[in-house]
C-alpha cells in the first residue's frame, strides 16, 4: 500500500475498536496512508456495529469527495457495510484461506462467494491458494510474498543486540509473527525439551489461543509485539530463523512472508513442510524441512554450522526479483487494464439502443 501511495490516495481502514462513547473515526497518516480507525461504543450488536460502520464509511467518502474509489478487499466479511460502494474496480487480495480459521464467522464462506461475484481481479496470496481458487474467477493471479530486501538486509551487519534479547544466550532459534492455531506447539514444547541449551526467542502477539496452552520451558522466550522497524536488530541476534508451522487447515494454504524476510536477513531457516516453503524455497535448497522433533533438531544442527558462500548467492539471485516495487508494478498493470476494460464496457452499454420485445428482459438486467 506504500507503493500505492506514492501516486494515489490510500484509505485503509481498520478493524472496529470498541472503546469509545459515540461512533467516531480516527485517522493518521503512515507513509502517505491515511490509516482509518472506527471507535464504537460496547456492546453493540452485530447489525448495530455494520450500520454504524456503513455510515462512518460515507462519511468518509463524503469528507474526502471520494465517489468512485478502487475498492480493495483484504477480507470478504468488509462486504457487510461497504456493499453500497460505486467502485471503479473491485480487488480481492486473498492472503489466506480465511474460512479455515479458528472462530470464523459462518458467513464468511457466502460472503467470499459474493465478493467473487463482484470483483474485477483476484490476486492470492501464494501458489497453493491460486491452485485452490483459480477456476473460482476468470481473472485471479498468484502474488506470493514479496520482501524489502534493503530494510531486512541490515540484519547481516554486525549490531548490538536489543535490550530484551541481549541476556538471552547462544544458540538462539528465532521466530517473529503472530502465534495462534497455525504454530505447532507439541513441536516447539519437544525440540526444546531435547535441547535446553538452546534458547527459543519469539515475537509477536498471542491471538485466538488461550496463552496458558503455550509451552513454558527456561529456555523458550516471549518478548511480545515488535515494529517492522524493529525486526532487522532481532534478526541480527538469532543464529537460525524458524518457521514451526503446524500441519492443519488453517496452514493449508499459507505463503509466509516471513520466509523471504528471514533469507534477506542472512538467516538460515527450517521449516516445518508447508506446501508454499517447500516450493520453492526446500526444493531450492534454501530452506531445510523437517517435520518431527528428531529431524527439526537435526536440521537446526546443520544450520548452526556456517553458511557456504554458495548458498548466499543463491539465496540473493532467488530474492532479487522478489521485491514490492515488482510486485506492485506487475498489480497495476492489471489495475489500469480492469479499470479501461470496465469503462469502455459501461460506455458501449450507456451508446447500444435496447431494441423491445425479447430484449426486454436484457434492459432490466442492464
Amino acid at each position: 500500500m506504500t507503493r500505492f501511495a506514492r501516486e494515489r490516495r490510500v484509505f485503509f481502514f481498520e478493524e472496529p475498536v470498541f472503546d469509545a462513547e459515540q461512533p467516531a473515526l480516527d485517522i493518521r497518516l503512515d507513509q502517505r496512508i491515511h490509516v482509518v480507525v472506527p471507535h464504537l461504543p460496547t456492546g453493540l450488536s452485530q447489525a448495530s456495529v455494520r450500520v454504524e460502520l456503513r455510515r462512518l464509511l460515507k462519511q468518509l467518502l463524503a469528507a474526502n469527495a471520494i465517489e468512485h474509489p478502487l475498492a480493495w478487499y483484504y477480507t470478504p466479511m468488509a462486504l457487510t457495510f461497504s456493499r453500497e460502494l460505486l467502485p471503479s474496480v473491485v480487488v480481492f487480495d486473498c492472503m489466506d484461506e480465511l474460512s479455515a480459521f479458528q472462530g470464523a464467522p459462518r458467513e464468511l464462506i457466502d460472503l467470499e462467494t459474493e465478493l467473487m461475484g463482484r470483483a474485477d481481479l483476484v490476486f492470492t496470496g501464494g501458489q497453493s491458494l491460486y491452485e485452490a481458487k483459480r477456476n473460482r474467477h476468470r481473472r485471479i493471479f498468484p502474488f506470493p510474498s514479496s520482501v524489502d530486501v534493503a530494510h531486512f538486509s541490515k540484519a547481516r551487519a554486525p549490531q548490538a543486540d536489543p535490550d530484551d534479547l541481549a541476556d538471552i544466550p547462544h544458540p538462539r532459534l528465532g521466530f517473529f509473527g503472530v502465534i495462534d492455531e497455525r504454530m505447532d506447539l507439541d513441536l516447539l514444547a519437544a525440540v526444546a525439551a531435547q535441547r535446553p541449551a538452546w534458547h527459543f526467542v519469539l515475537l509477536g502477539p498471542v491471538v485466538k489461543i488461550d496463552p496458558g496452552v503455550l509451552p513454558r520451558r527456561p529456555n523458550i522466550h516471549y518478548l511480545g509485539m515488535k515494529s517492522y522497524a524493529q525486526l532487522p536488530a532481532y534478526l541480527a541476534g538469532w543464529d537460525v530463523a524458524l518457521l514451526p508451522f503446524a500441519k492443519n487447515e488453517a496452514t493449508r494454504f499459507i505463503s509466509p512472508t516471513k520466509t523471504p524476510e528471514y533469507l534477506a536477513a542472512g538467516r538460515p531457516v527450517v521449516s516445518t513442510s508447508v506446501r508454499d516453503v517447500v516450493r520453492p524455497y526446500g526444493e531450492q535448497h534454501m530452506v531445510k524441512i523437517a517435520d518431527t522433533p528428531d529431524a527439526f533438531v537435526a536440521a537446526i544442527e546443520q544450520s548452526l554450522s556456517p553458511q557456504t558462500d554458495a548458498w548466499r548467492r543463491a539465496v540473493d539471485a532467488f530474492l532479487s526479483e522478489m521485491s514490492w516495487d515488482h510486485t506492485w508494478m506487475a498489480m497495476r498493470r492489471l489495475i489500469d487494464e480492469a479499470a479501461r476494460t470496465k469503462a469502455a464496457a459501461v460506455d458501449l452499454s450507456l451508446r447500444t439502443p435496447l431494441v423491445a420485445g425479447r430484449a426486454d428482459s436484457a434492459a432490466a438486467r442492464l
